[in-house]
């Protein structure tokens, strides 16, 4: 448990500061490519896998590693690369995403360098859909991608995105007219699968695709359509973002006099006792895993019933 506590003591002295770890890797050639170090439990020589008949064949086969057993996907195929010839010759990134456990086949992994948020920058415009990047920067002068990893697993395994109807219903029953939502992801597919609930509900909602554009959102309401603000339901905010994260978002709303009473939930693939800590030291109002259509309703729901028995009181 001391471990445990040393890194996630170590970790919370960057996030909250729009800092971040990368861990760099290769995939058969000279290109780098990165992943928060966050989501990595950690990096091993690949040991022998096992096939899965009928398995998705960028699933090279599953591994027994400290008596769990992941599946091994090989990132190369994922991007339309050359698979590894041989798994052994390579390495695995075992990593938490979205309260799953899995292992990422790379050819070779680099080193880990810390990193200001505000250097990881959107993909250029013009990147097909299908790019599995999310994001991009330069380390050492050159490119680096850093991989879509909610776009991989959503392509590989499927996400539920339909709320259960008697929670749609009641959402429809409780929303008011022109209470909406801000929401705040980089991820086209995450986007996709908050929006999805938020239209069975009926409720509206404006999108941010970073920190930096949903609090230029917030305060250019307070500042020009107060009424607007105050008619915002809640932010629902991921925490891996480019130019600022969530935690720095939400640090950055509790300064601010005319934002600090805004409900924040950041919603992250990232799991773990780490976002235990991090929400009470930036202030957010609450943490959910991705990605569940039910649960992230039923957040939205009490919010509003939250809201409807706050206003007799103010009335």
């Amino acid at each position: 448990m001391t471990s445990v506590m040393d890194g996630v003591n170590r970790l919370t002295q960057l996030a909250g500061h729009n800092r971040m770890e990368l861990l760099m890797f290769h995939l058969g050639d000279k290109q780098r490519f990165g992943i928060n170090v966050f989501k990595v439990q950690e990096v091993i020589h690949c040991p022998s896998l096992t096939r899965i008949p009928r398995s998705h064949p960028v699933v090279r086969g599953i591994a027994d590693i400290r008596g769990k057993t992941l599946p091994v996907i090989d990132l190369a195929m994922v991007i339309g690369k050359m698979p590894l010839e041989n798994p052994q010759d390579g390495f695995i990134i075992v990593t938490e995403y979205n309260t799953k456990i899995q292992g990422y086949l790379v050819s070779g992994v680099d080193r880990i360098i810390n990193m200001n948020w505000e250097d990881i920058l959107p993909p250029p415009k013009g990147m097909t859909s299908a790019s599995y990047l999310t994001a991009v920067t330069r380390v050492d002068e050159e490119f680096v991608g850093i991989l879509d990893v909610e776009k991989i697993l959503a392509d590989l395994c499927g996400t539920p995105v339909e709320v259960s109807d008697s929670l749609a219903n009641e959402g429809r029953e409780l929303k008011q007219e022109d209470m909406f939502i801000l929401v705040s992801d980089d991820s086209a597919v995450a986007r996709k699968q908050i929006s999805r609930p938020l239209d069975q509900m009926g409720i509206e909602y404006v999108i941010a695709k970073n920190g930096r554009e949903a609090l230029d959102y917030l305060k250019d309401w307070a500042a020009n359509d107060p009424g607007r603000l105050s008619r915002l339901i809640m932010v629902i905010s991921d925490i891996e973002m480019p130019e600022m994260d969530g935690y720095t978002f939400t640090a950055e709303v509790r300064k601010d006099s005319a934002l600090k009473e805004i409900y924040v939930l950041l919603h992250s693939s990232l799991s773990g006792v780490f976002n235990k800590v991090m929400v009470e030291k930036v202030g957010a109002n609450q943490f959910i895993a991705k990605y569940d259509p039910d649960v992230l309703t039923q957040v939205v729901l009490d919010r509003m019933k939250s809201i409807d028995e706050e206003a007799p009181a103010a009335a």
